[in-house]
């Protein structure tokens, strides 16, 4: 399995691809166990793919201690540095465009152009709070509370009418589960990065931010709010706003999401 160390915790990750080089930071519980996922899709027939599960997730170590945000982005720039990647392109979605907002205000230098899918600020422009699940709620109860919520048009009326269909995204949900995810030790690691989601902010800090920006939103997203969309493309001098149909999940739900995002890595 290829791992460094970074900062004193090993990072399990993974290359693919040829080509500019880009850095892909996943979202909440993001494990690269979980296929299919990026690294099985369109970019890395593009471009060179470093994807890697970040602290307390996954393969990578889960230390003991309180994480902050700024540990999630400089655990970023360390991969970069033992790798020997100067720079990349970096997308960020969900949590993960929360470390990539925070990598380019504490690392501008490493990134070259910015992608942000379905994220926010923080501040005043919070995402949906996860830390304040309890955190004993099992998968298919979690399942159905953030059903509506990932996707507005998924609202109570429309589970009540389509249980079958509830039904089978729960079981797909459960049949395709980590067994390890279930452990004190990960447990903890995934409640750890929660709490540094919790306490995330860059909204004053945003007009730093100087580099060429997308920002990909869904239009159901009810997890990262529409406003916190526009207020990013106002706060980003040098970014432009992009909207799916879909929601949390509208990068796998509009074909044409990762068509523009790899159109606008290409483009000079």
């Amino acid at each position: 399995m290829p791992k460094v160390l970074c900062h004193n915790i090993s990072i399990y990750y993974e290359l693919k691809g040829e080509g500019e080089l880009v850095l892909f930071i996943s979202g909440t519980g993001g494990d690269l166990r979980a296929r299919p996922n990026t690294m099985d899709g369109p970019l890395p027939k593009s471009f060179q793919v470093l994807a890697y599960d970040q602290r307390g997730l996954g393969q990578s170590d889960k230390p003991e201690c309180d994480y902050t945000m700024a540990d999630y982005a400089d655990d970023a720039a360390a991969l970069m540095d033992a790798l020997a990647w100067q720079r990349a392109h970096v997308i960020g979605v969900s949590f993960g465009g929360m470390v990539a907002l925070h990598l380019a205000l504490r690392h501008p230098e490493r990134v070259n152009k910015l992608v942000l899918c379905c994220t926010s600020p923080g501040g005043s422009m919070p995402s949906y709070p996860f830390h304040e699940l309890p955190a004993d709620i099992s998968p298919e109860e979690r399942m159905r509370k953030l059903m509506g919520i990932n996707d507005s048009r998924r609202d109570s009326t429309w589970q009540a009418e389509n249980p079958d269909q509830v039904q089978q995204m729960i079981q797909y949900t459960i049949d395709h589960a980590i067994a390890d995810h279930q452990t004190p030790e990960f447990q903890a690691g995934a409640r750890r990065q929660l709490l540094a989601r919790a306490d995330h902010n860059v909204e004053s800090a945003l007009g730093e931010i100087t580099h060429e920006t997308l920002i990909c939103a869904g239009k159901y997203d009810g997890i990262a709010a529409a406003d916190n969309q526009h207020a990013m493309a106002a706060a980003i001098t040098n970014s432009q706003l992009r909207w799916y149909e879909g929601g949390h999940l509208f990068i796998i739900q509009d074909k044409n999401a990762w068509s523009d995002i790899i159109q606008f890595l290409a483009r000079e």
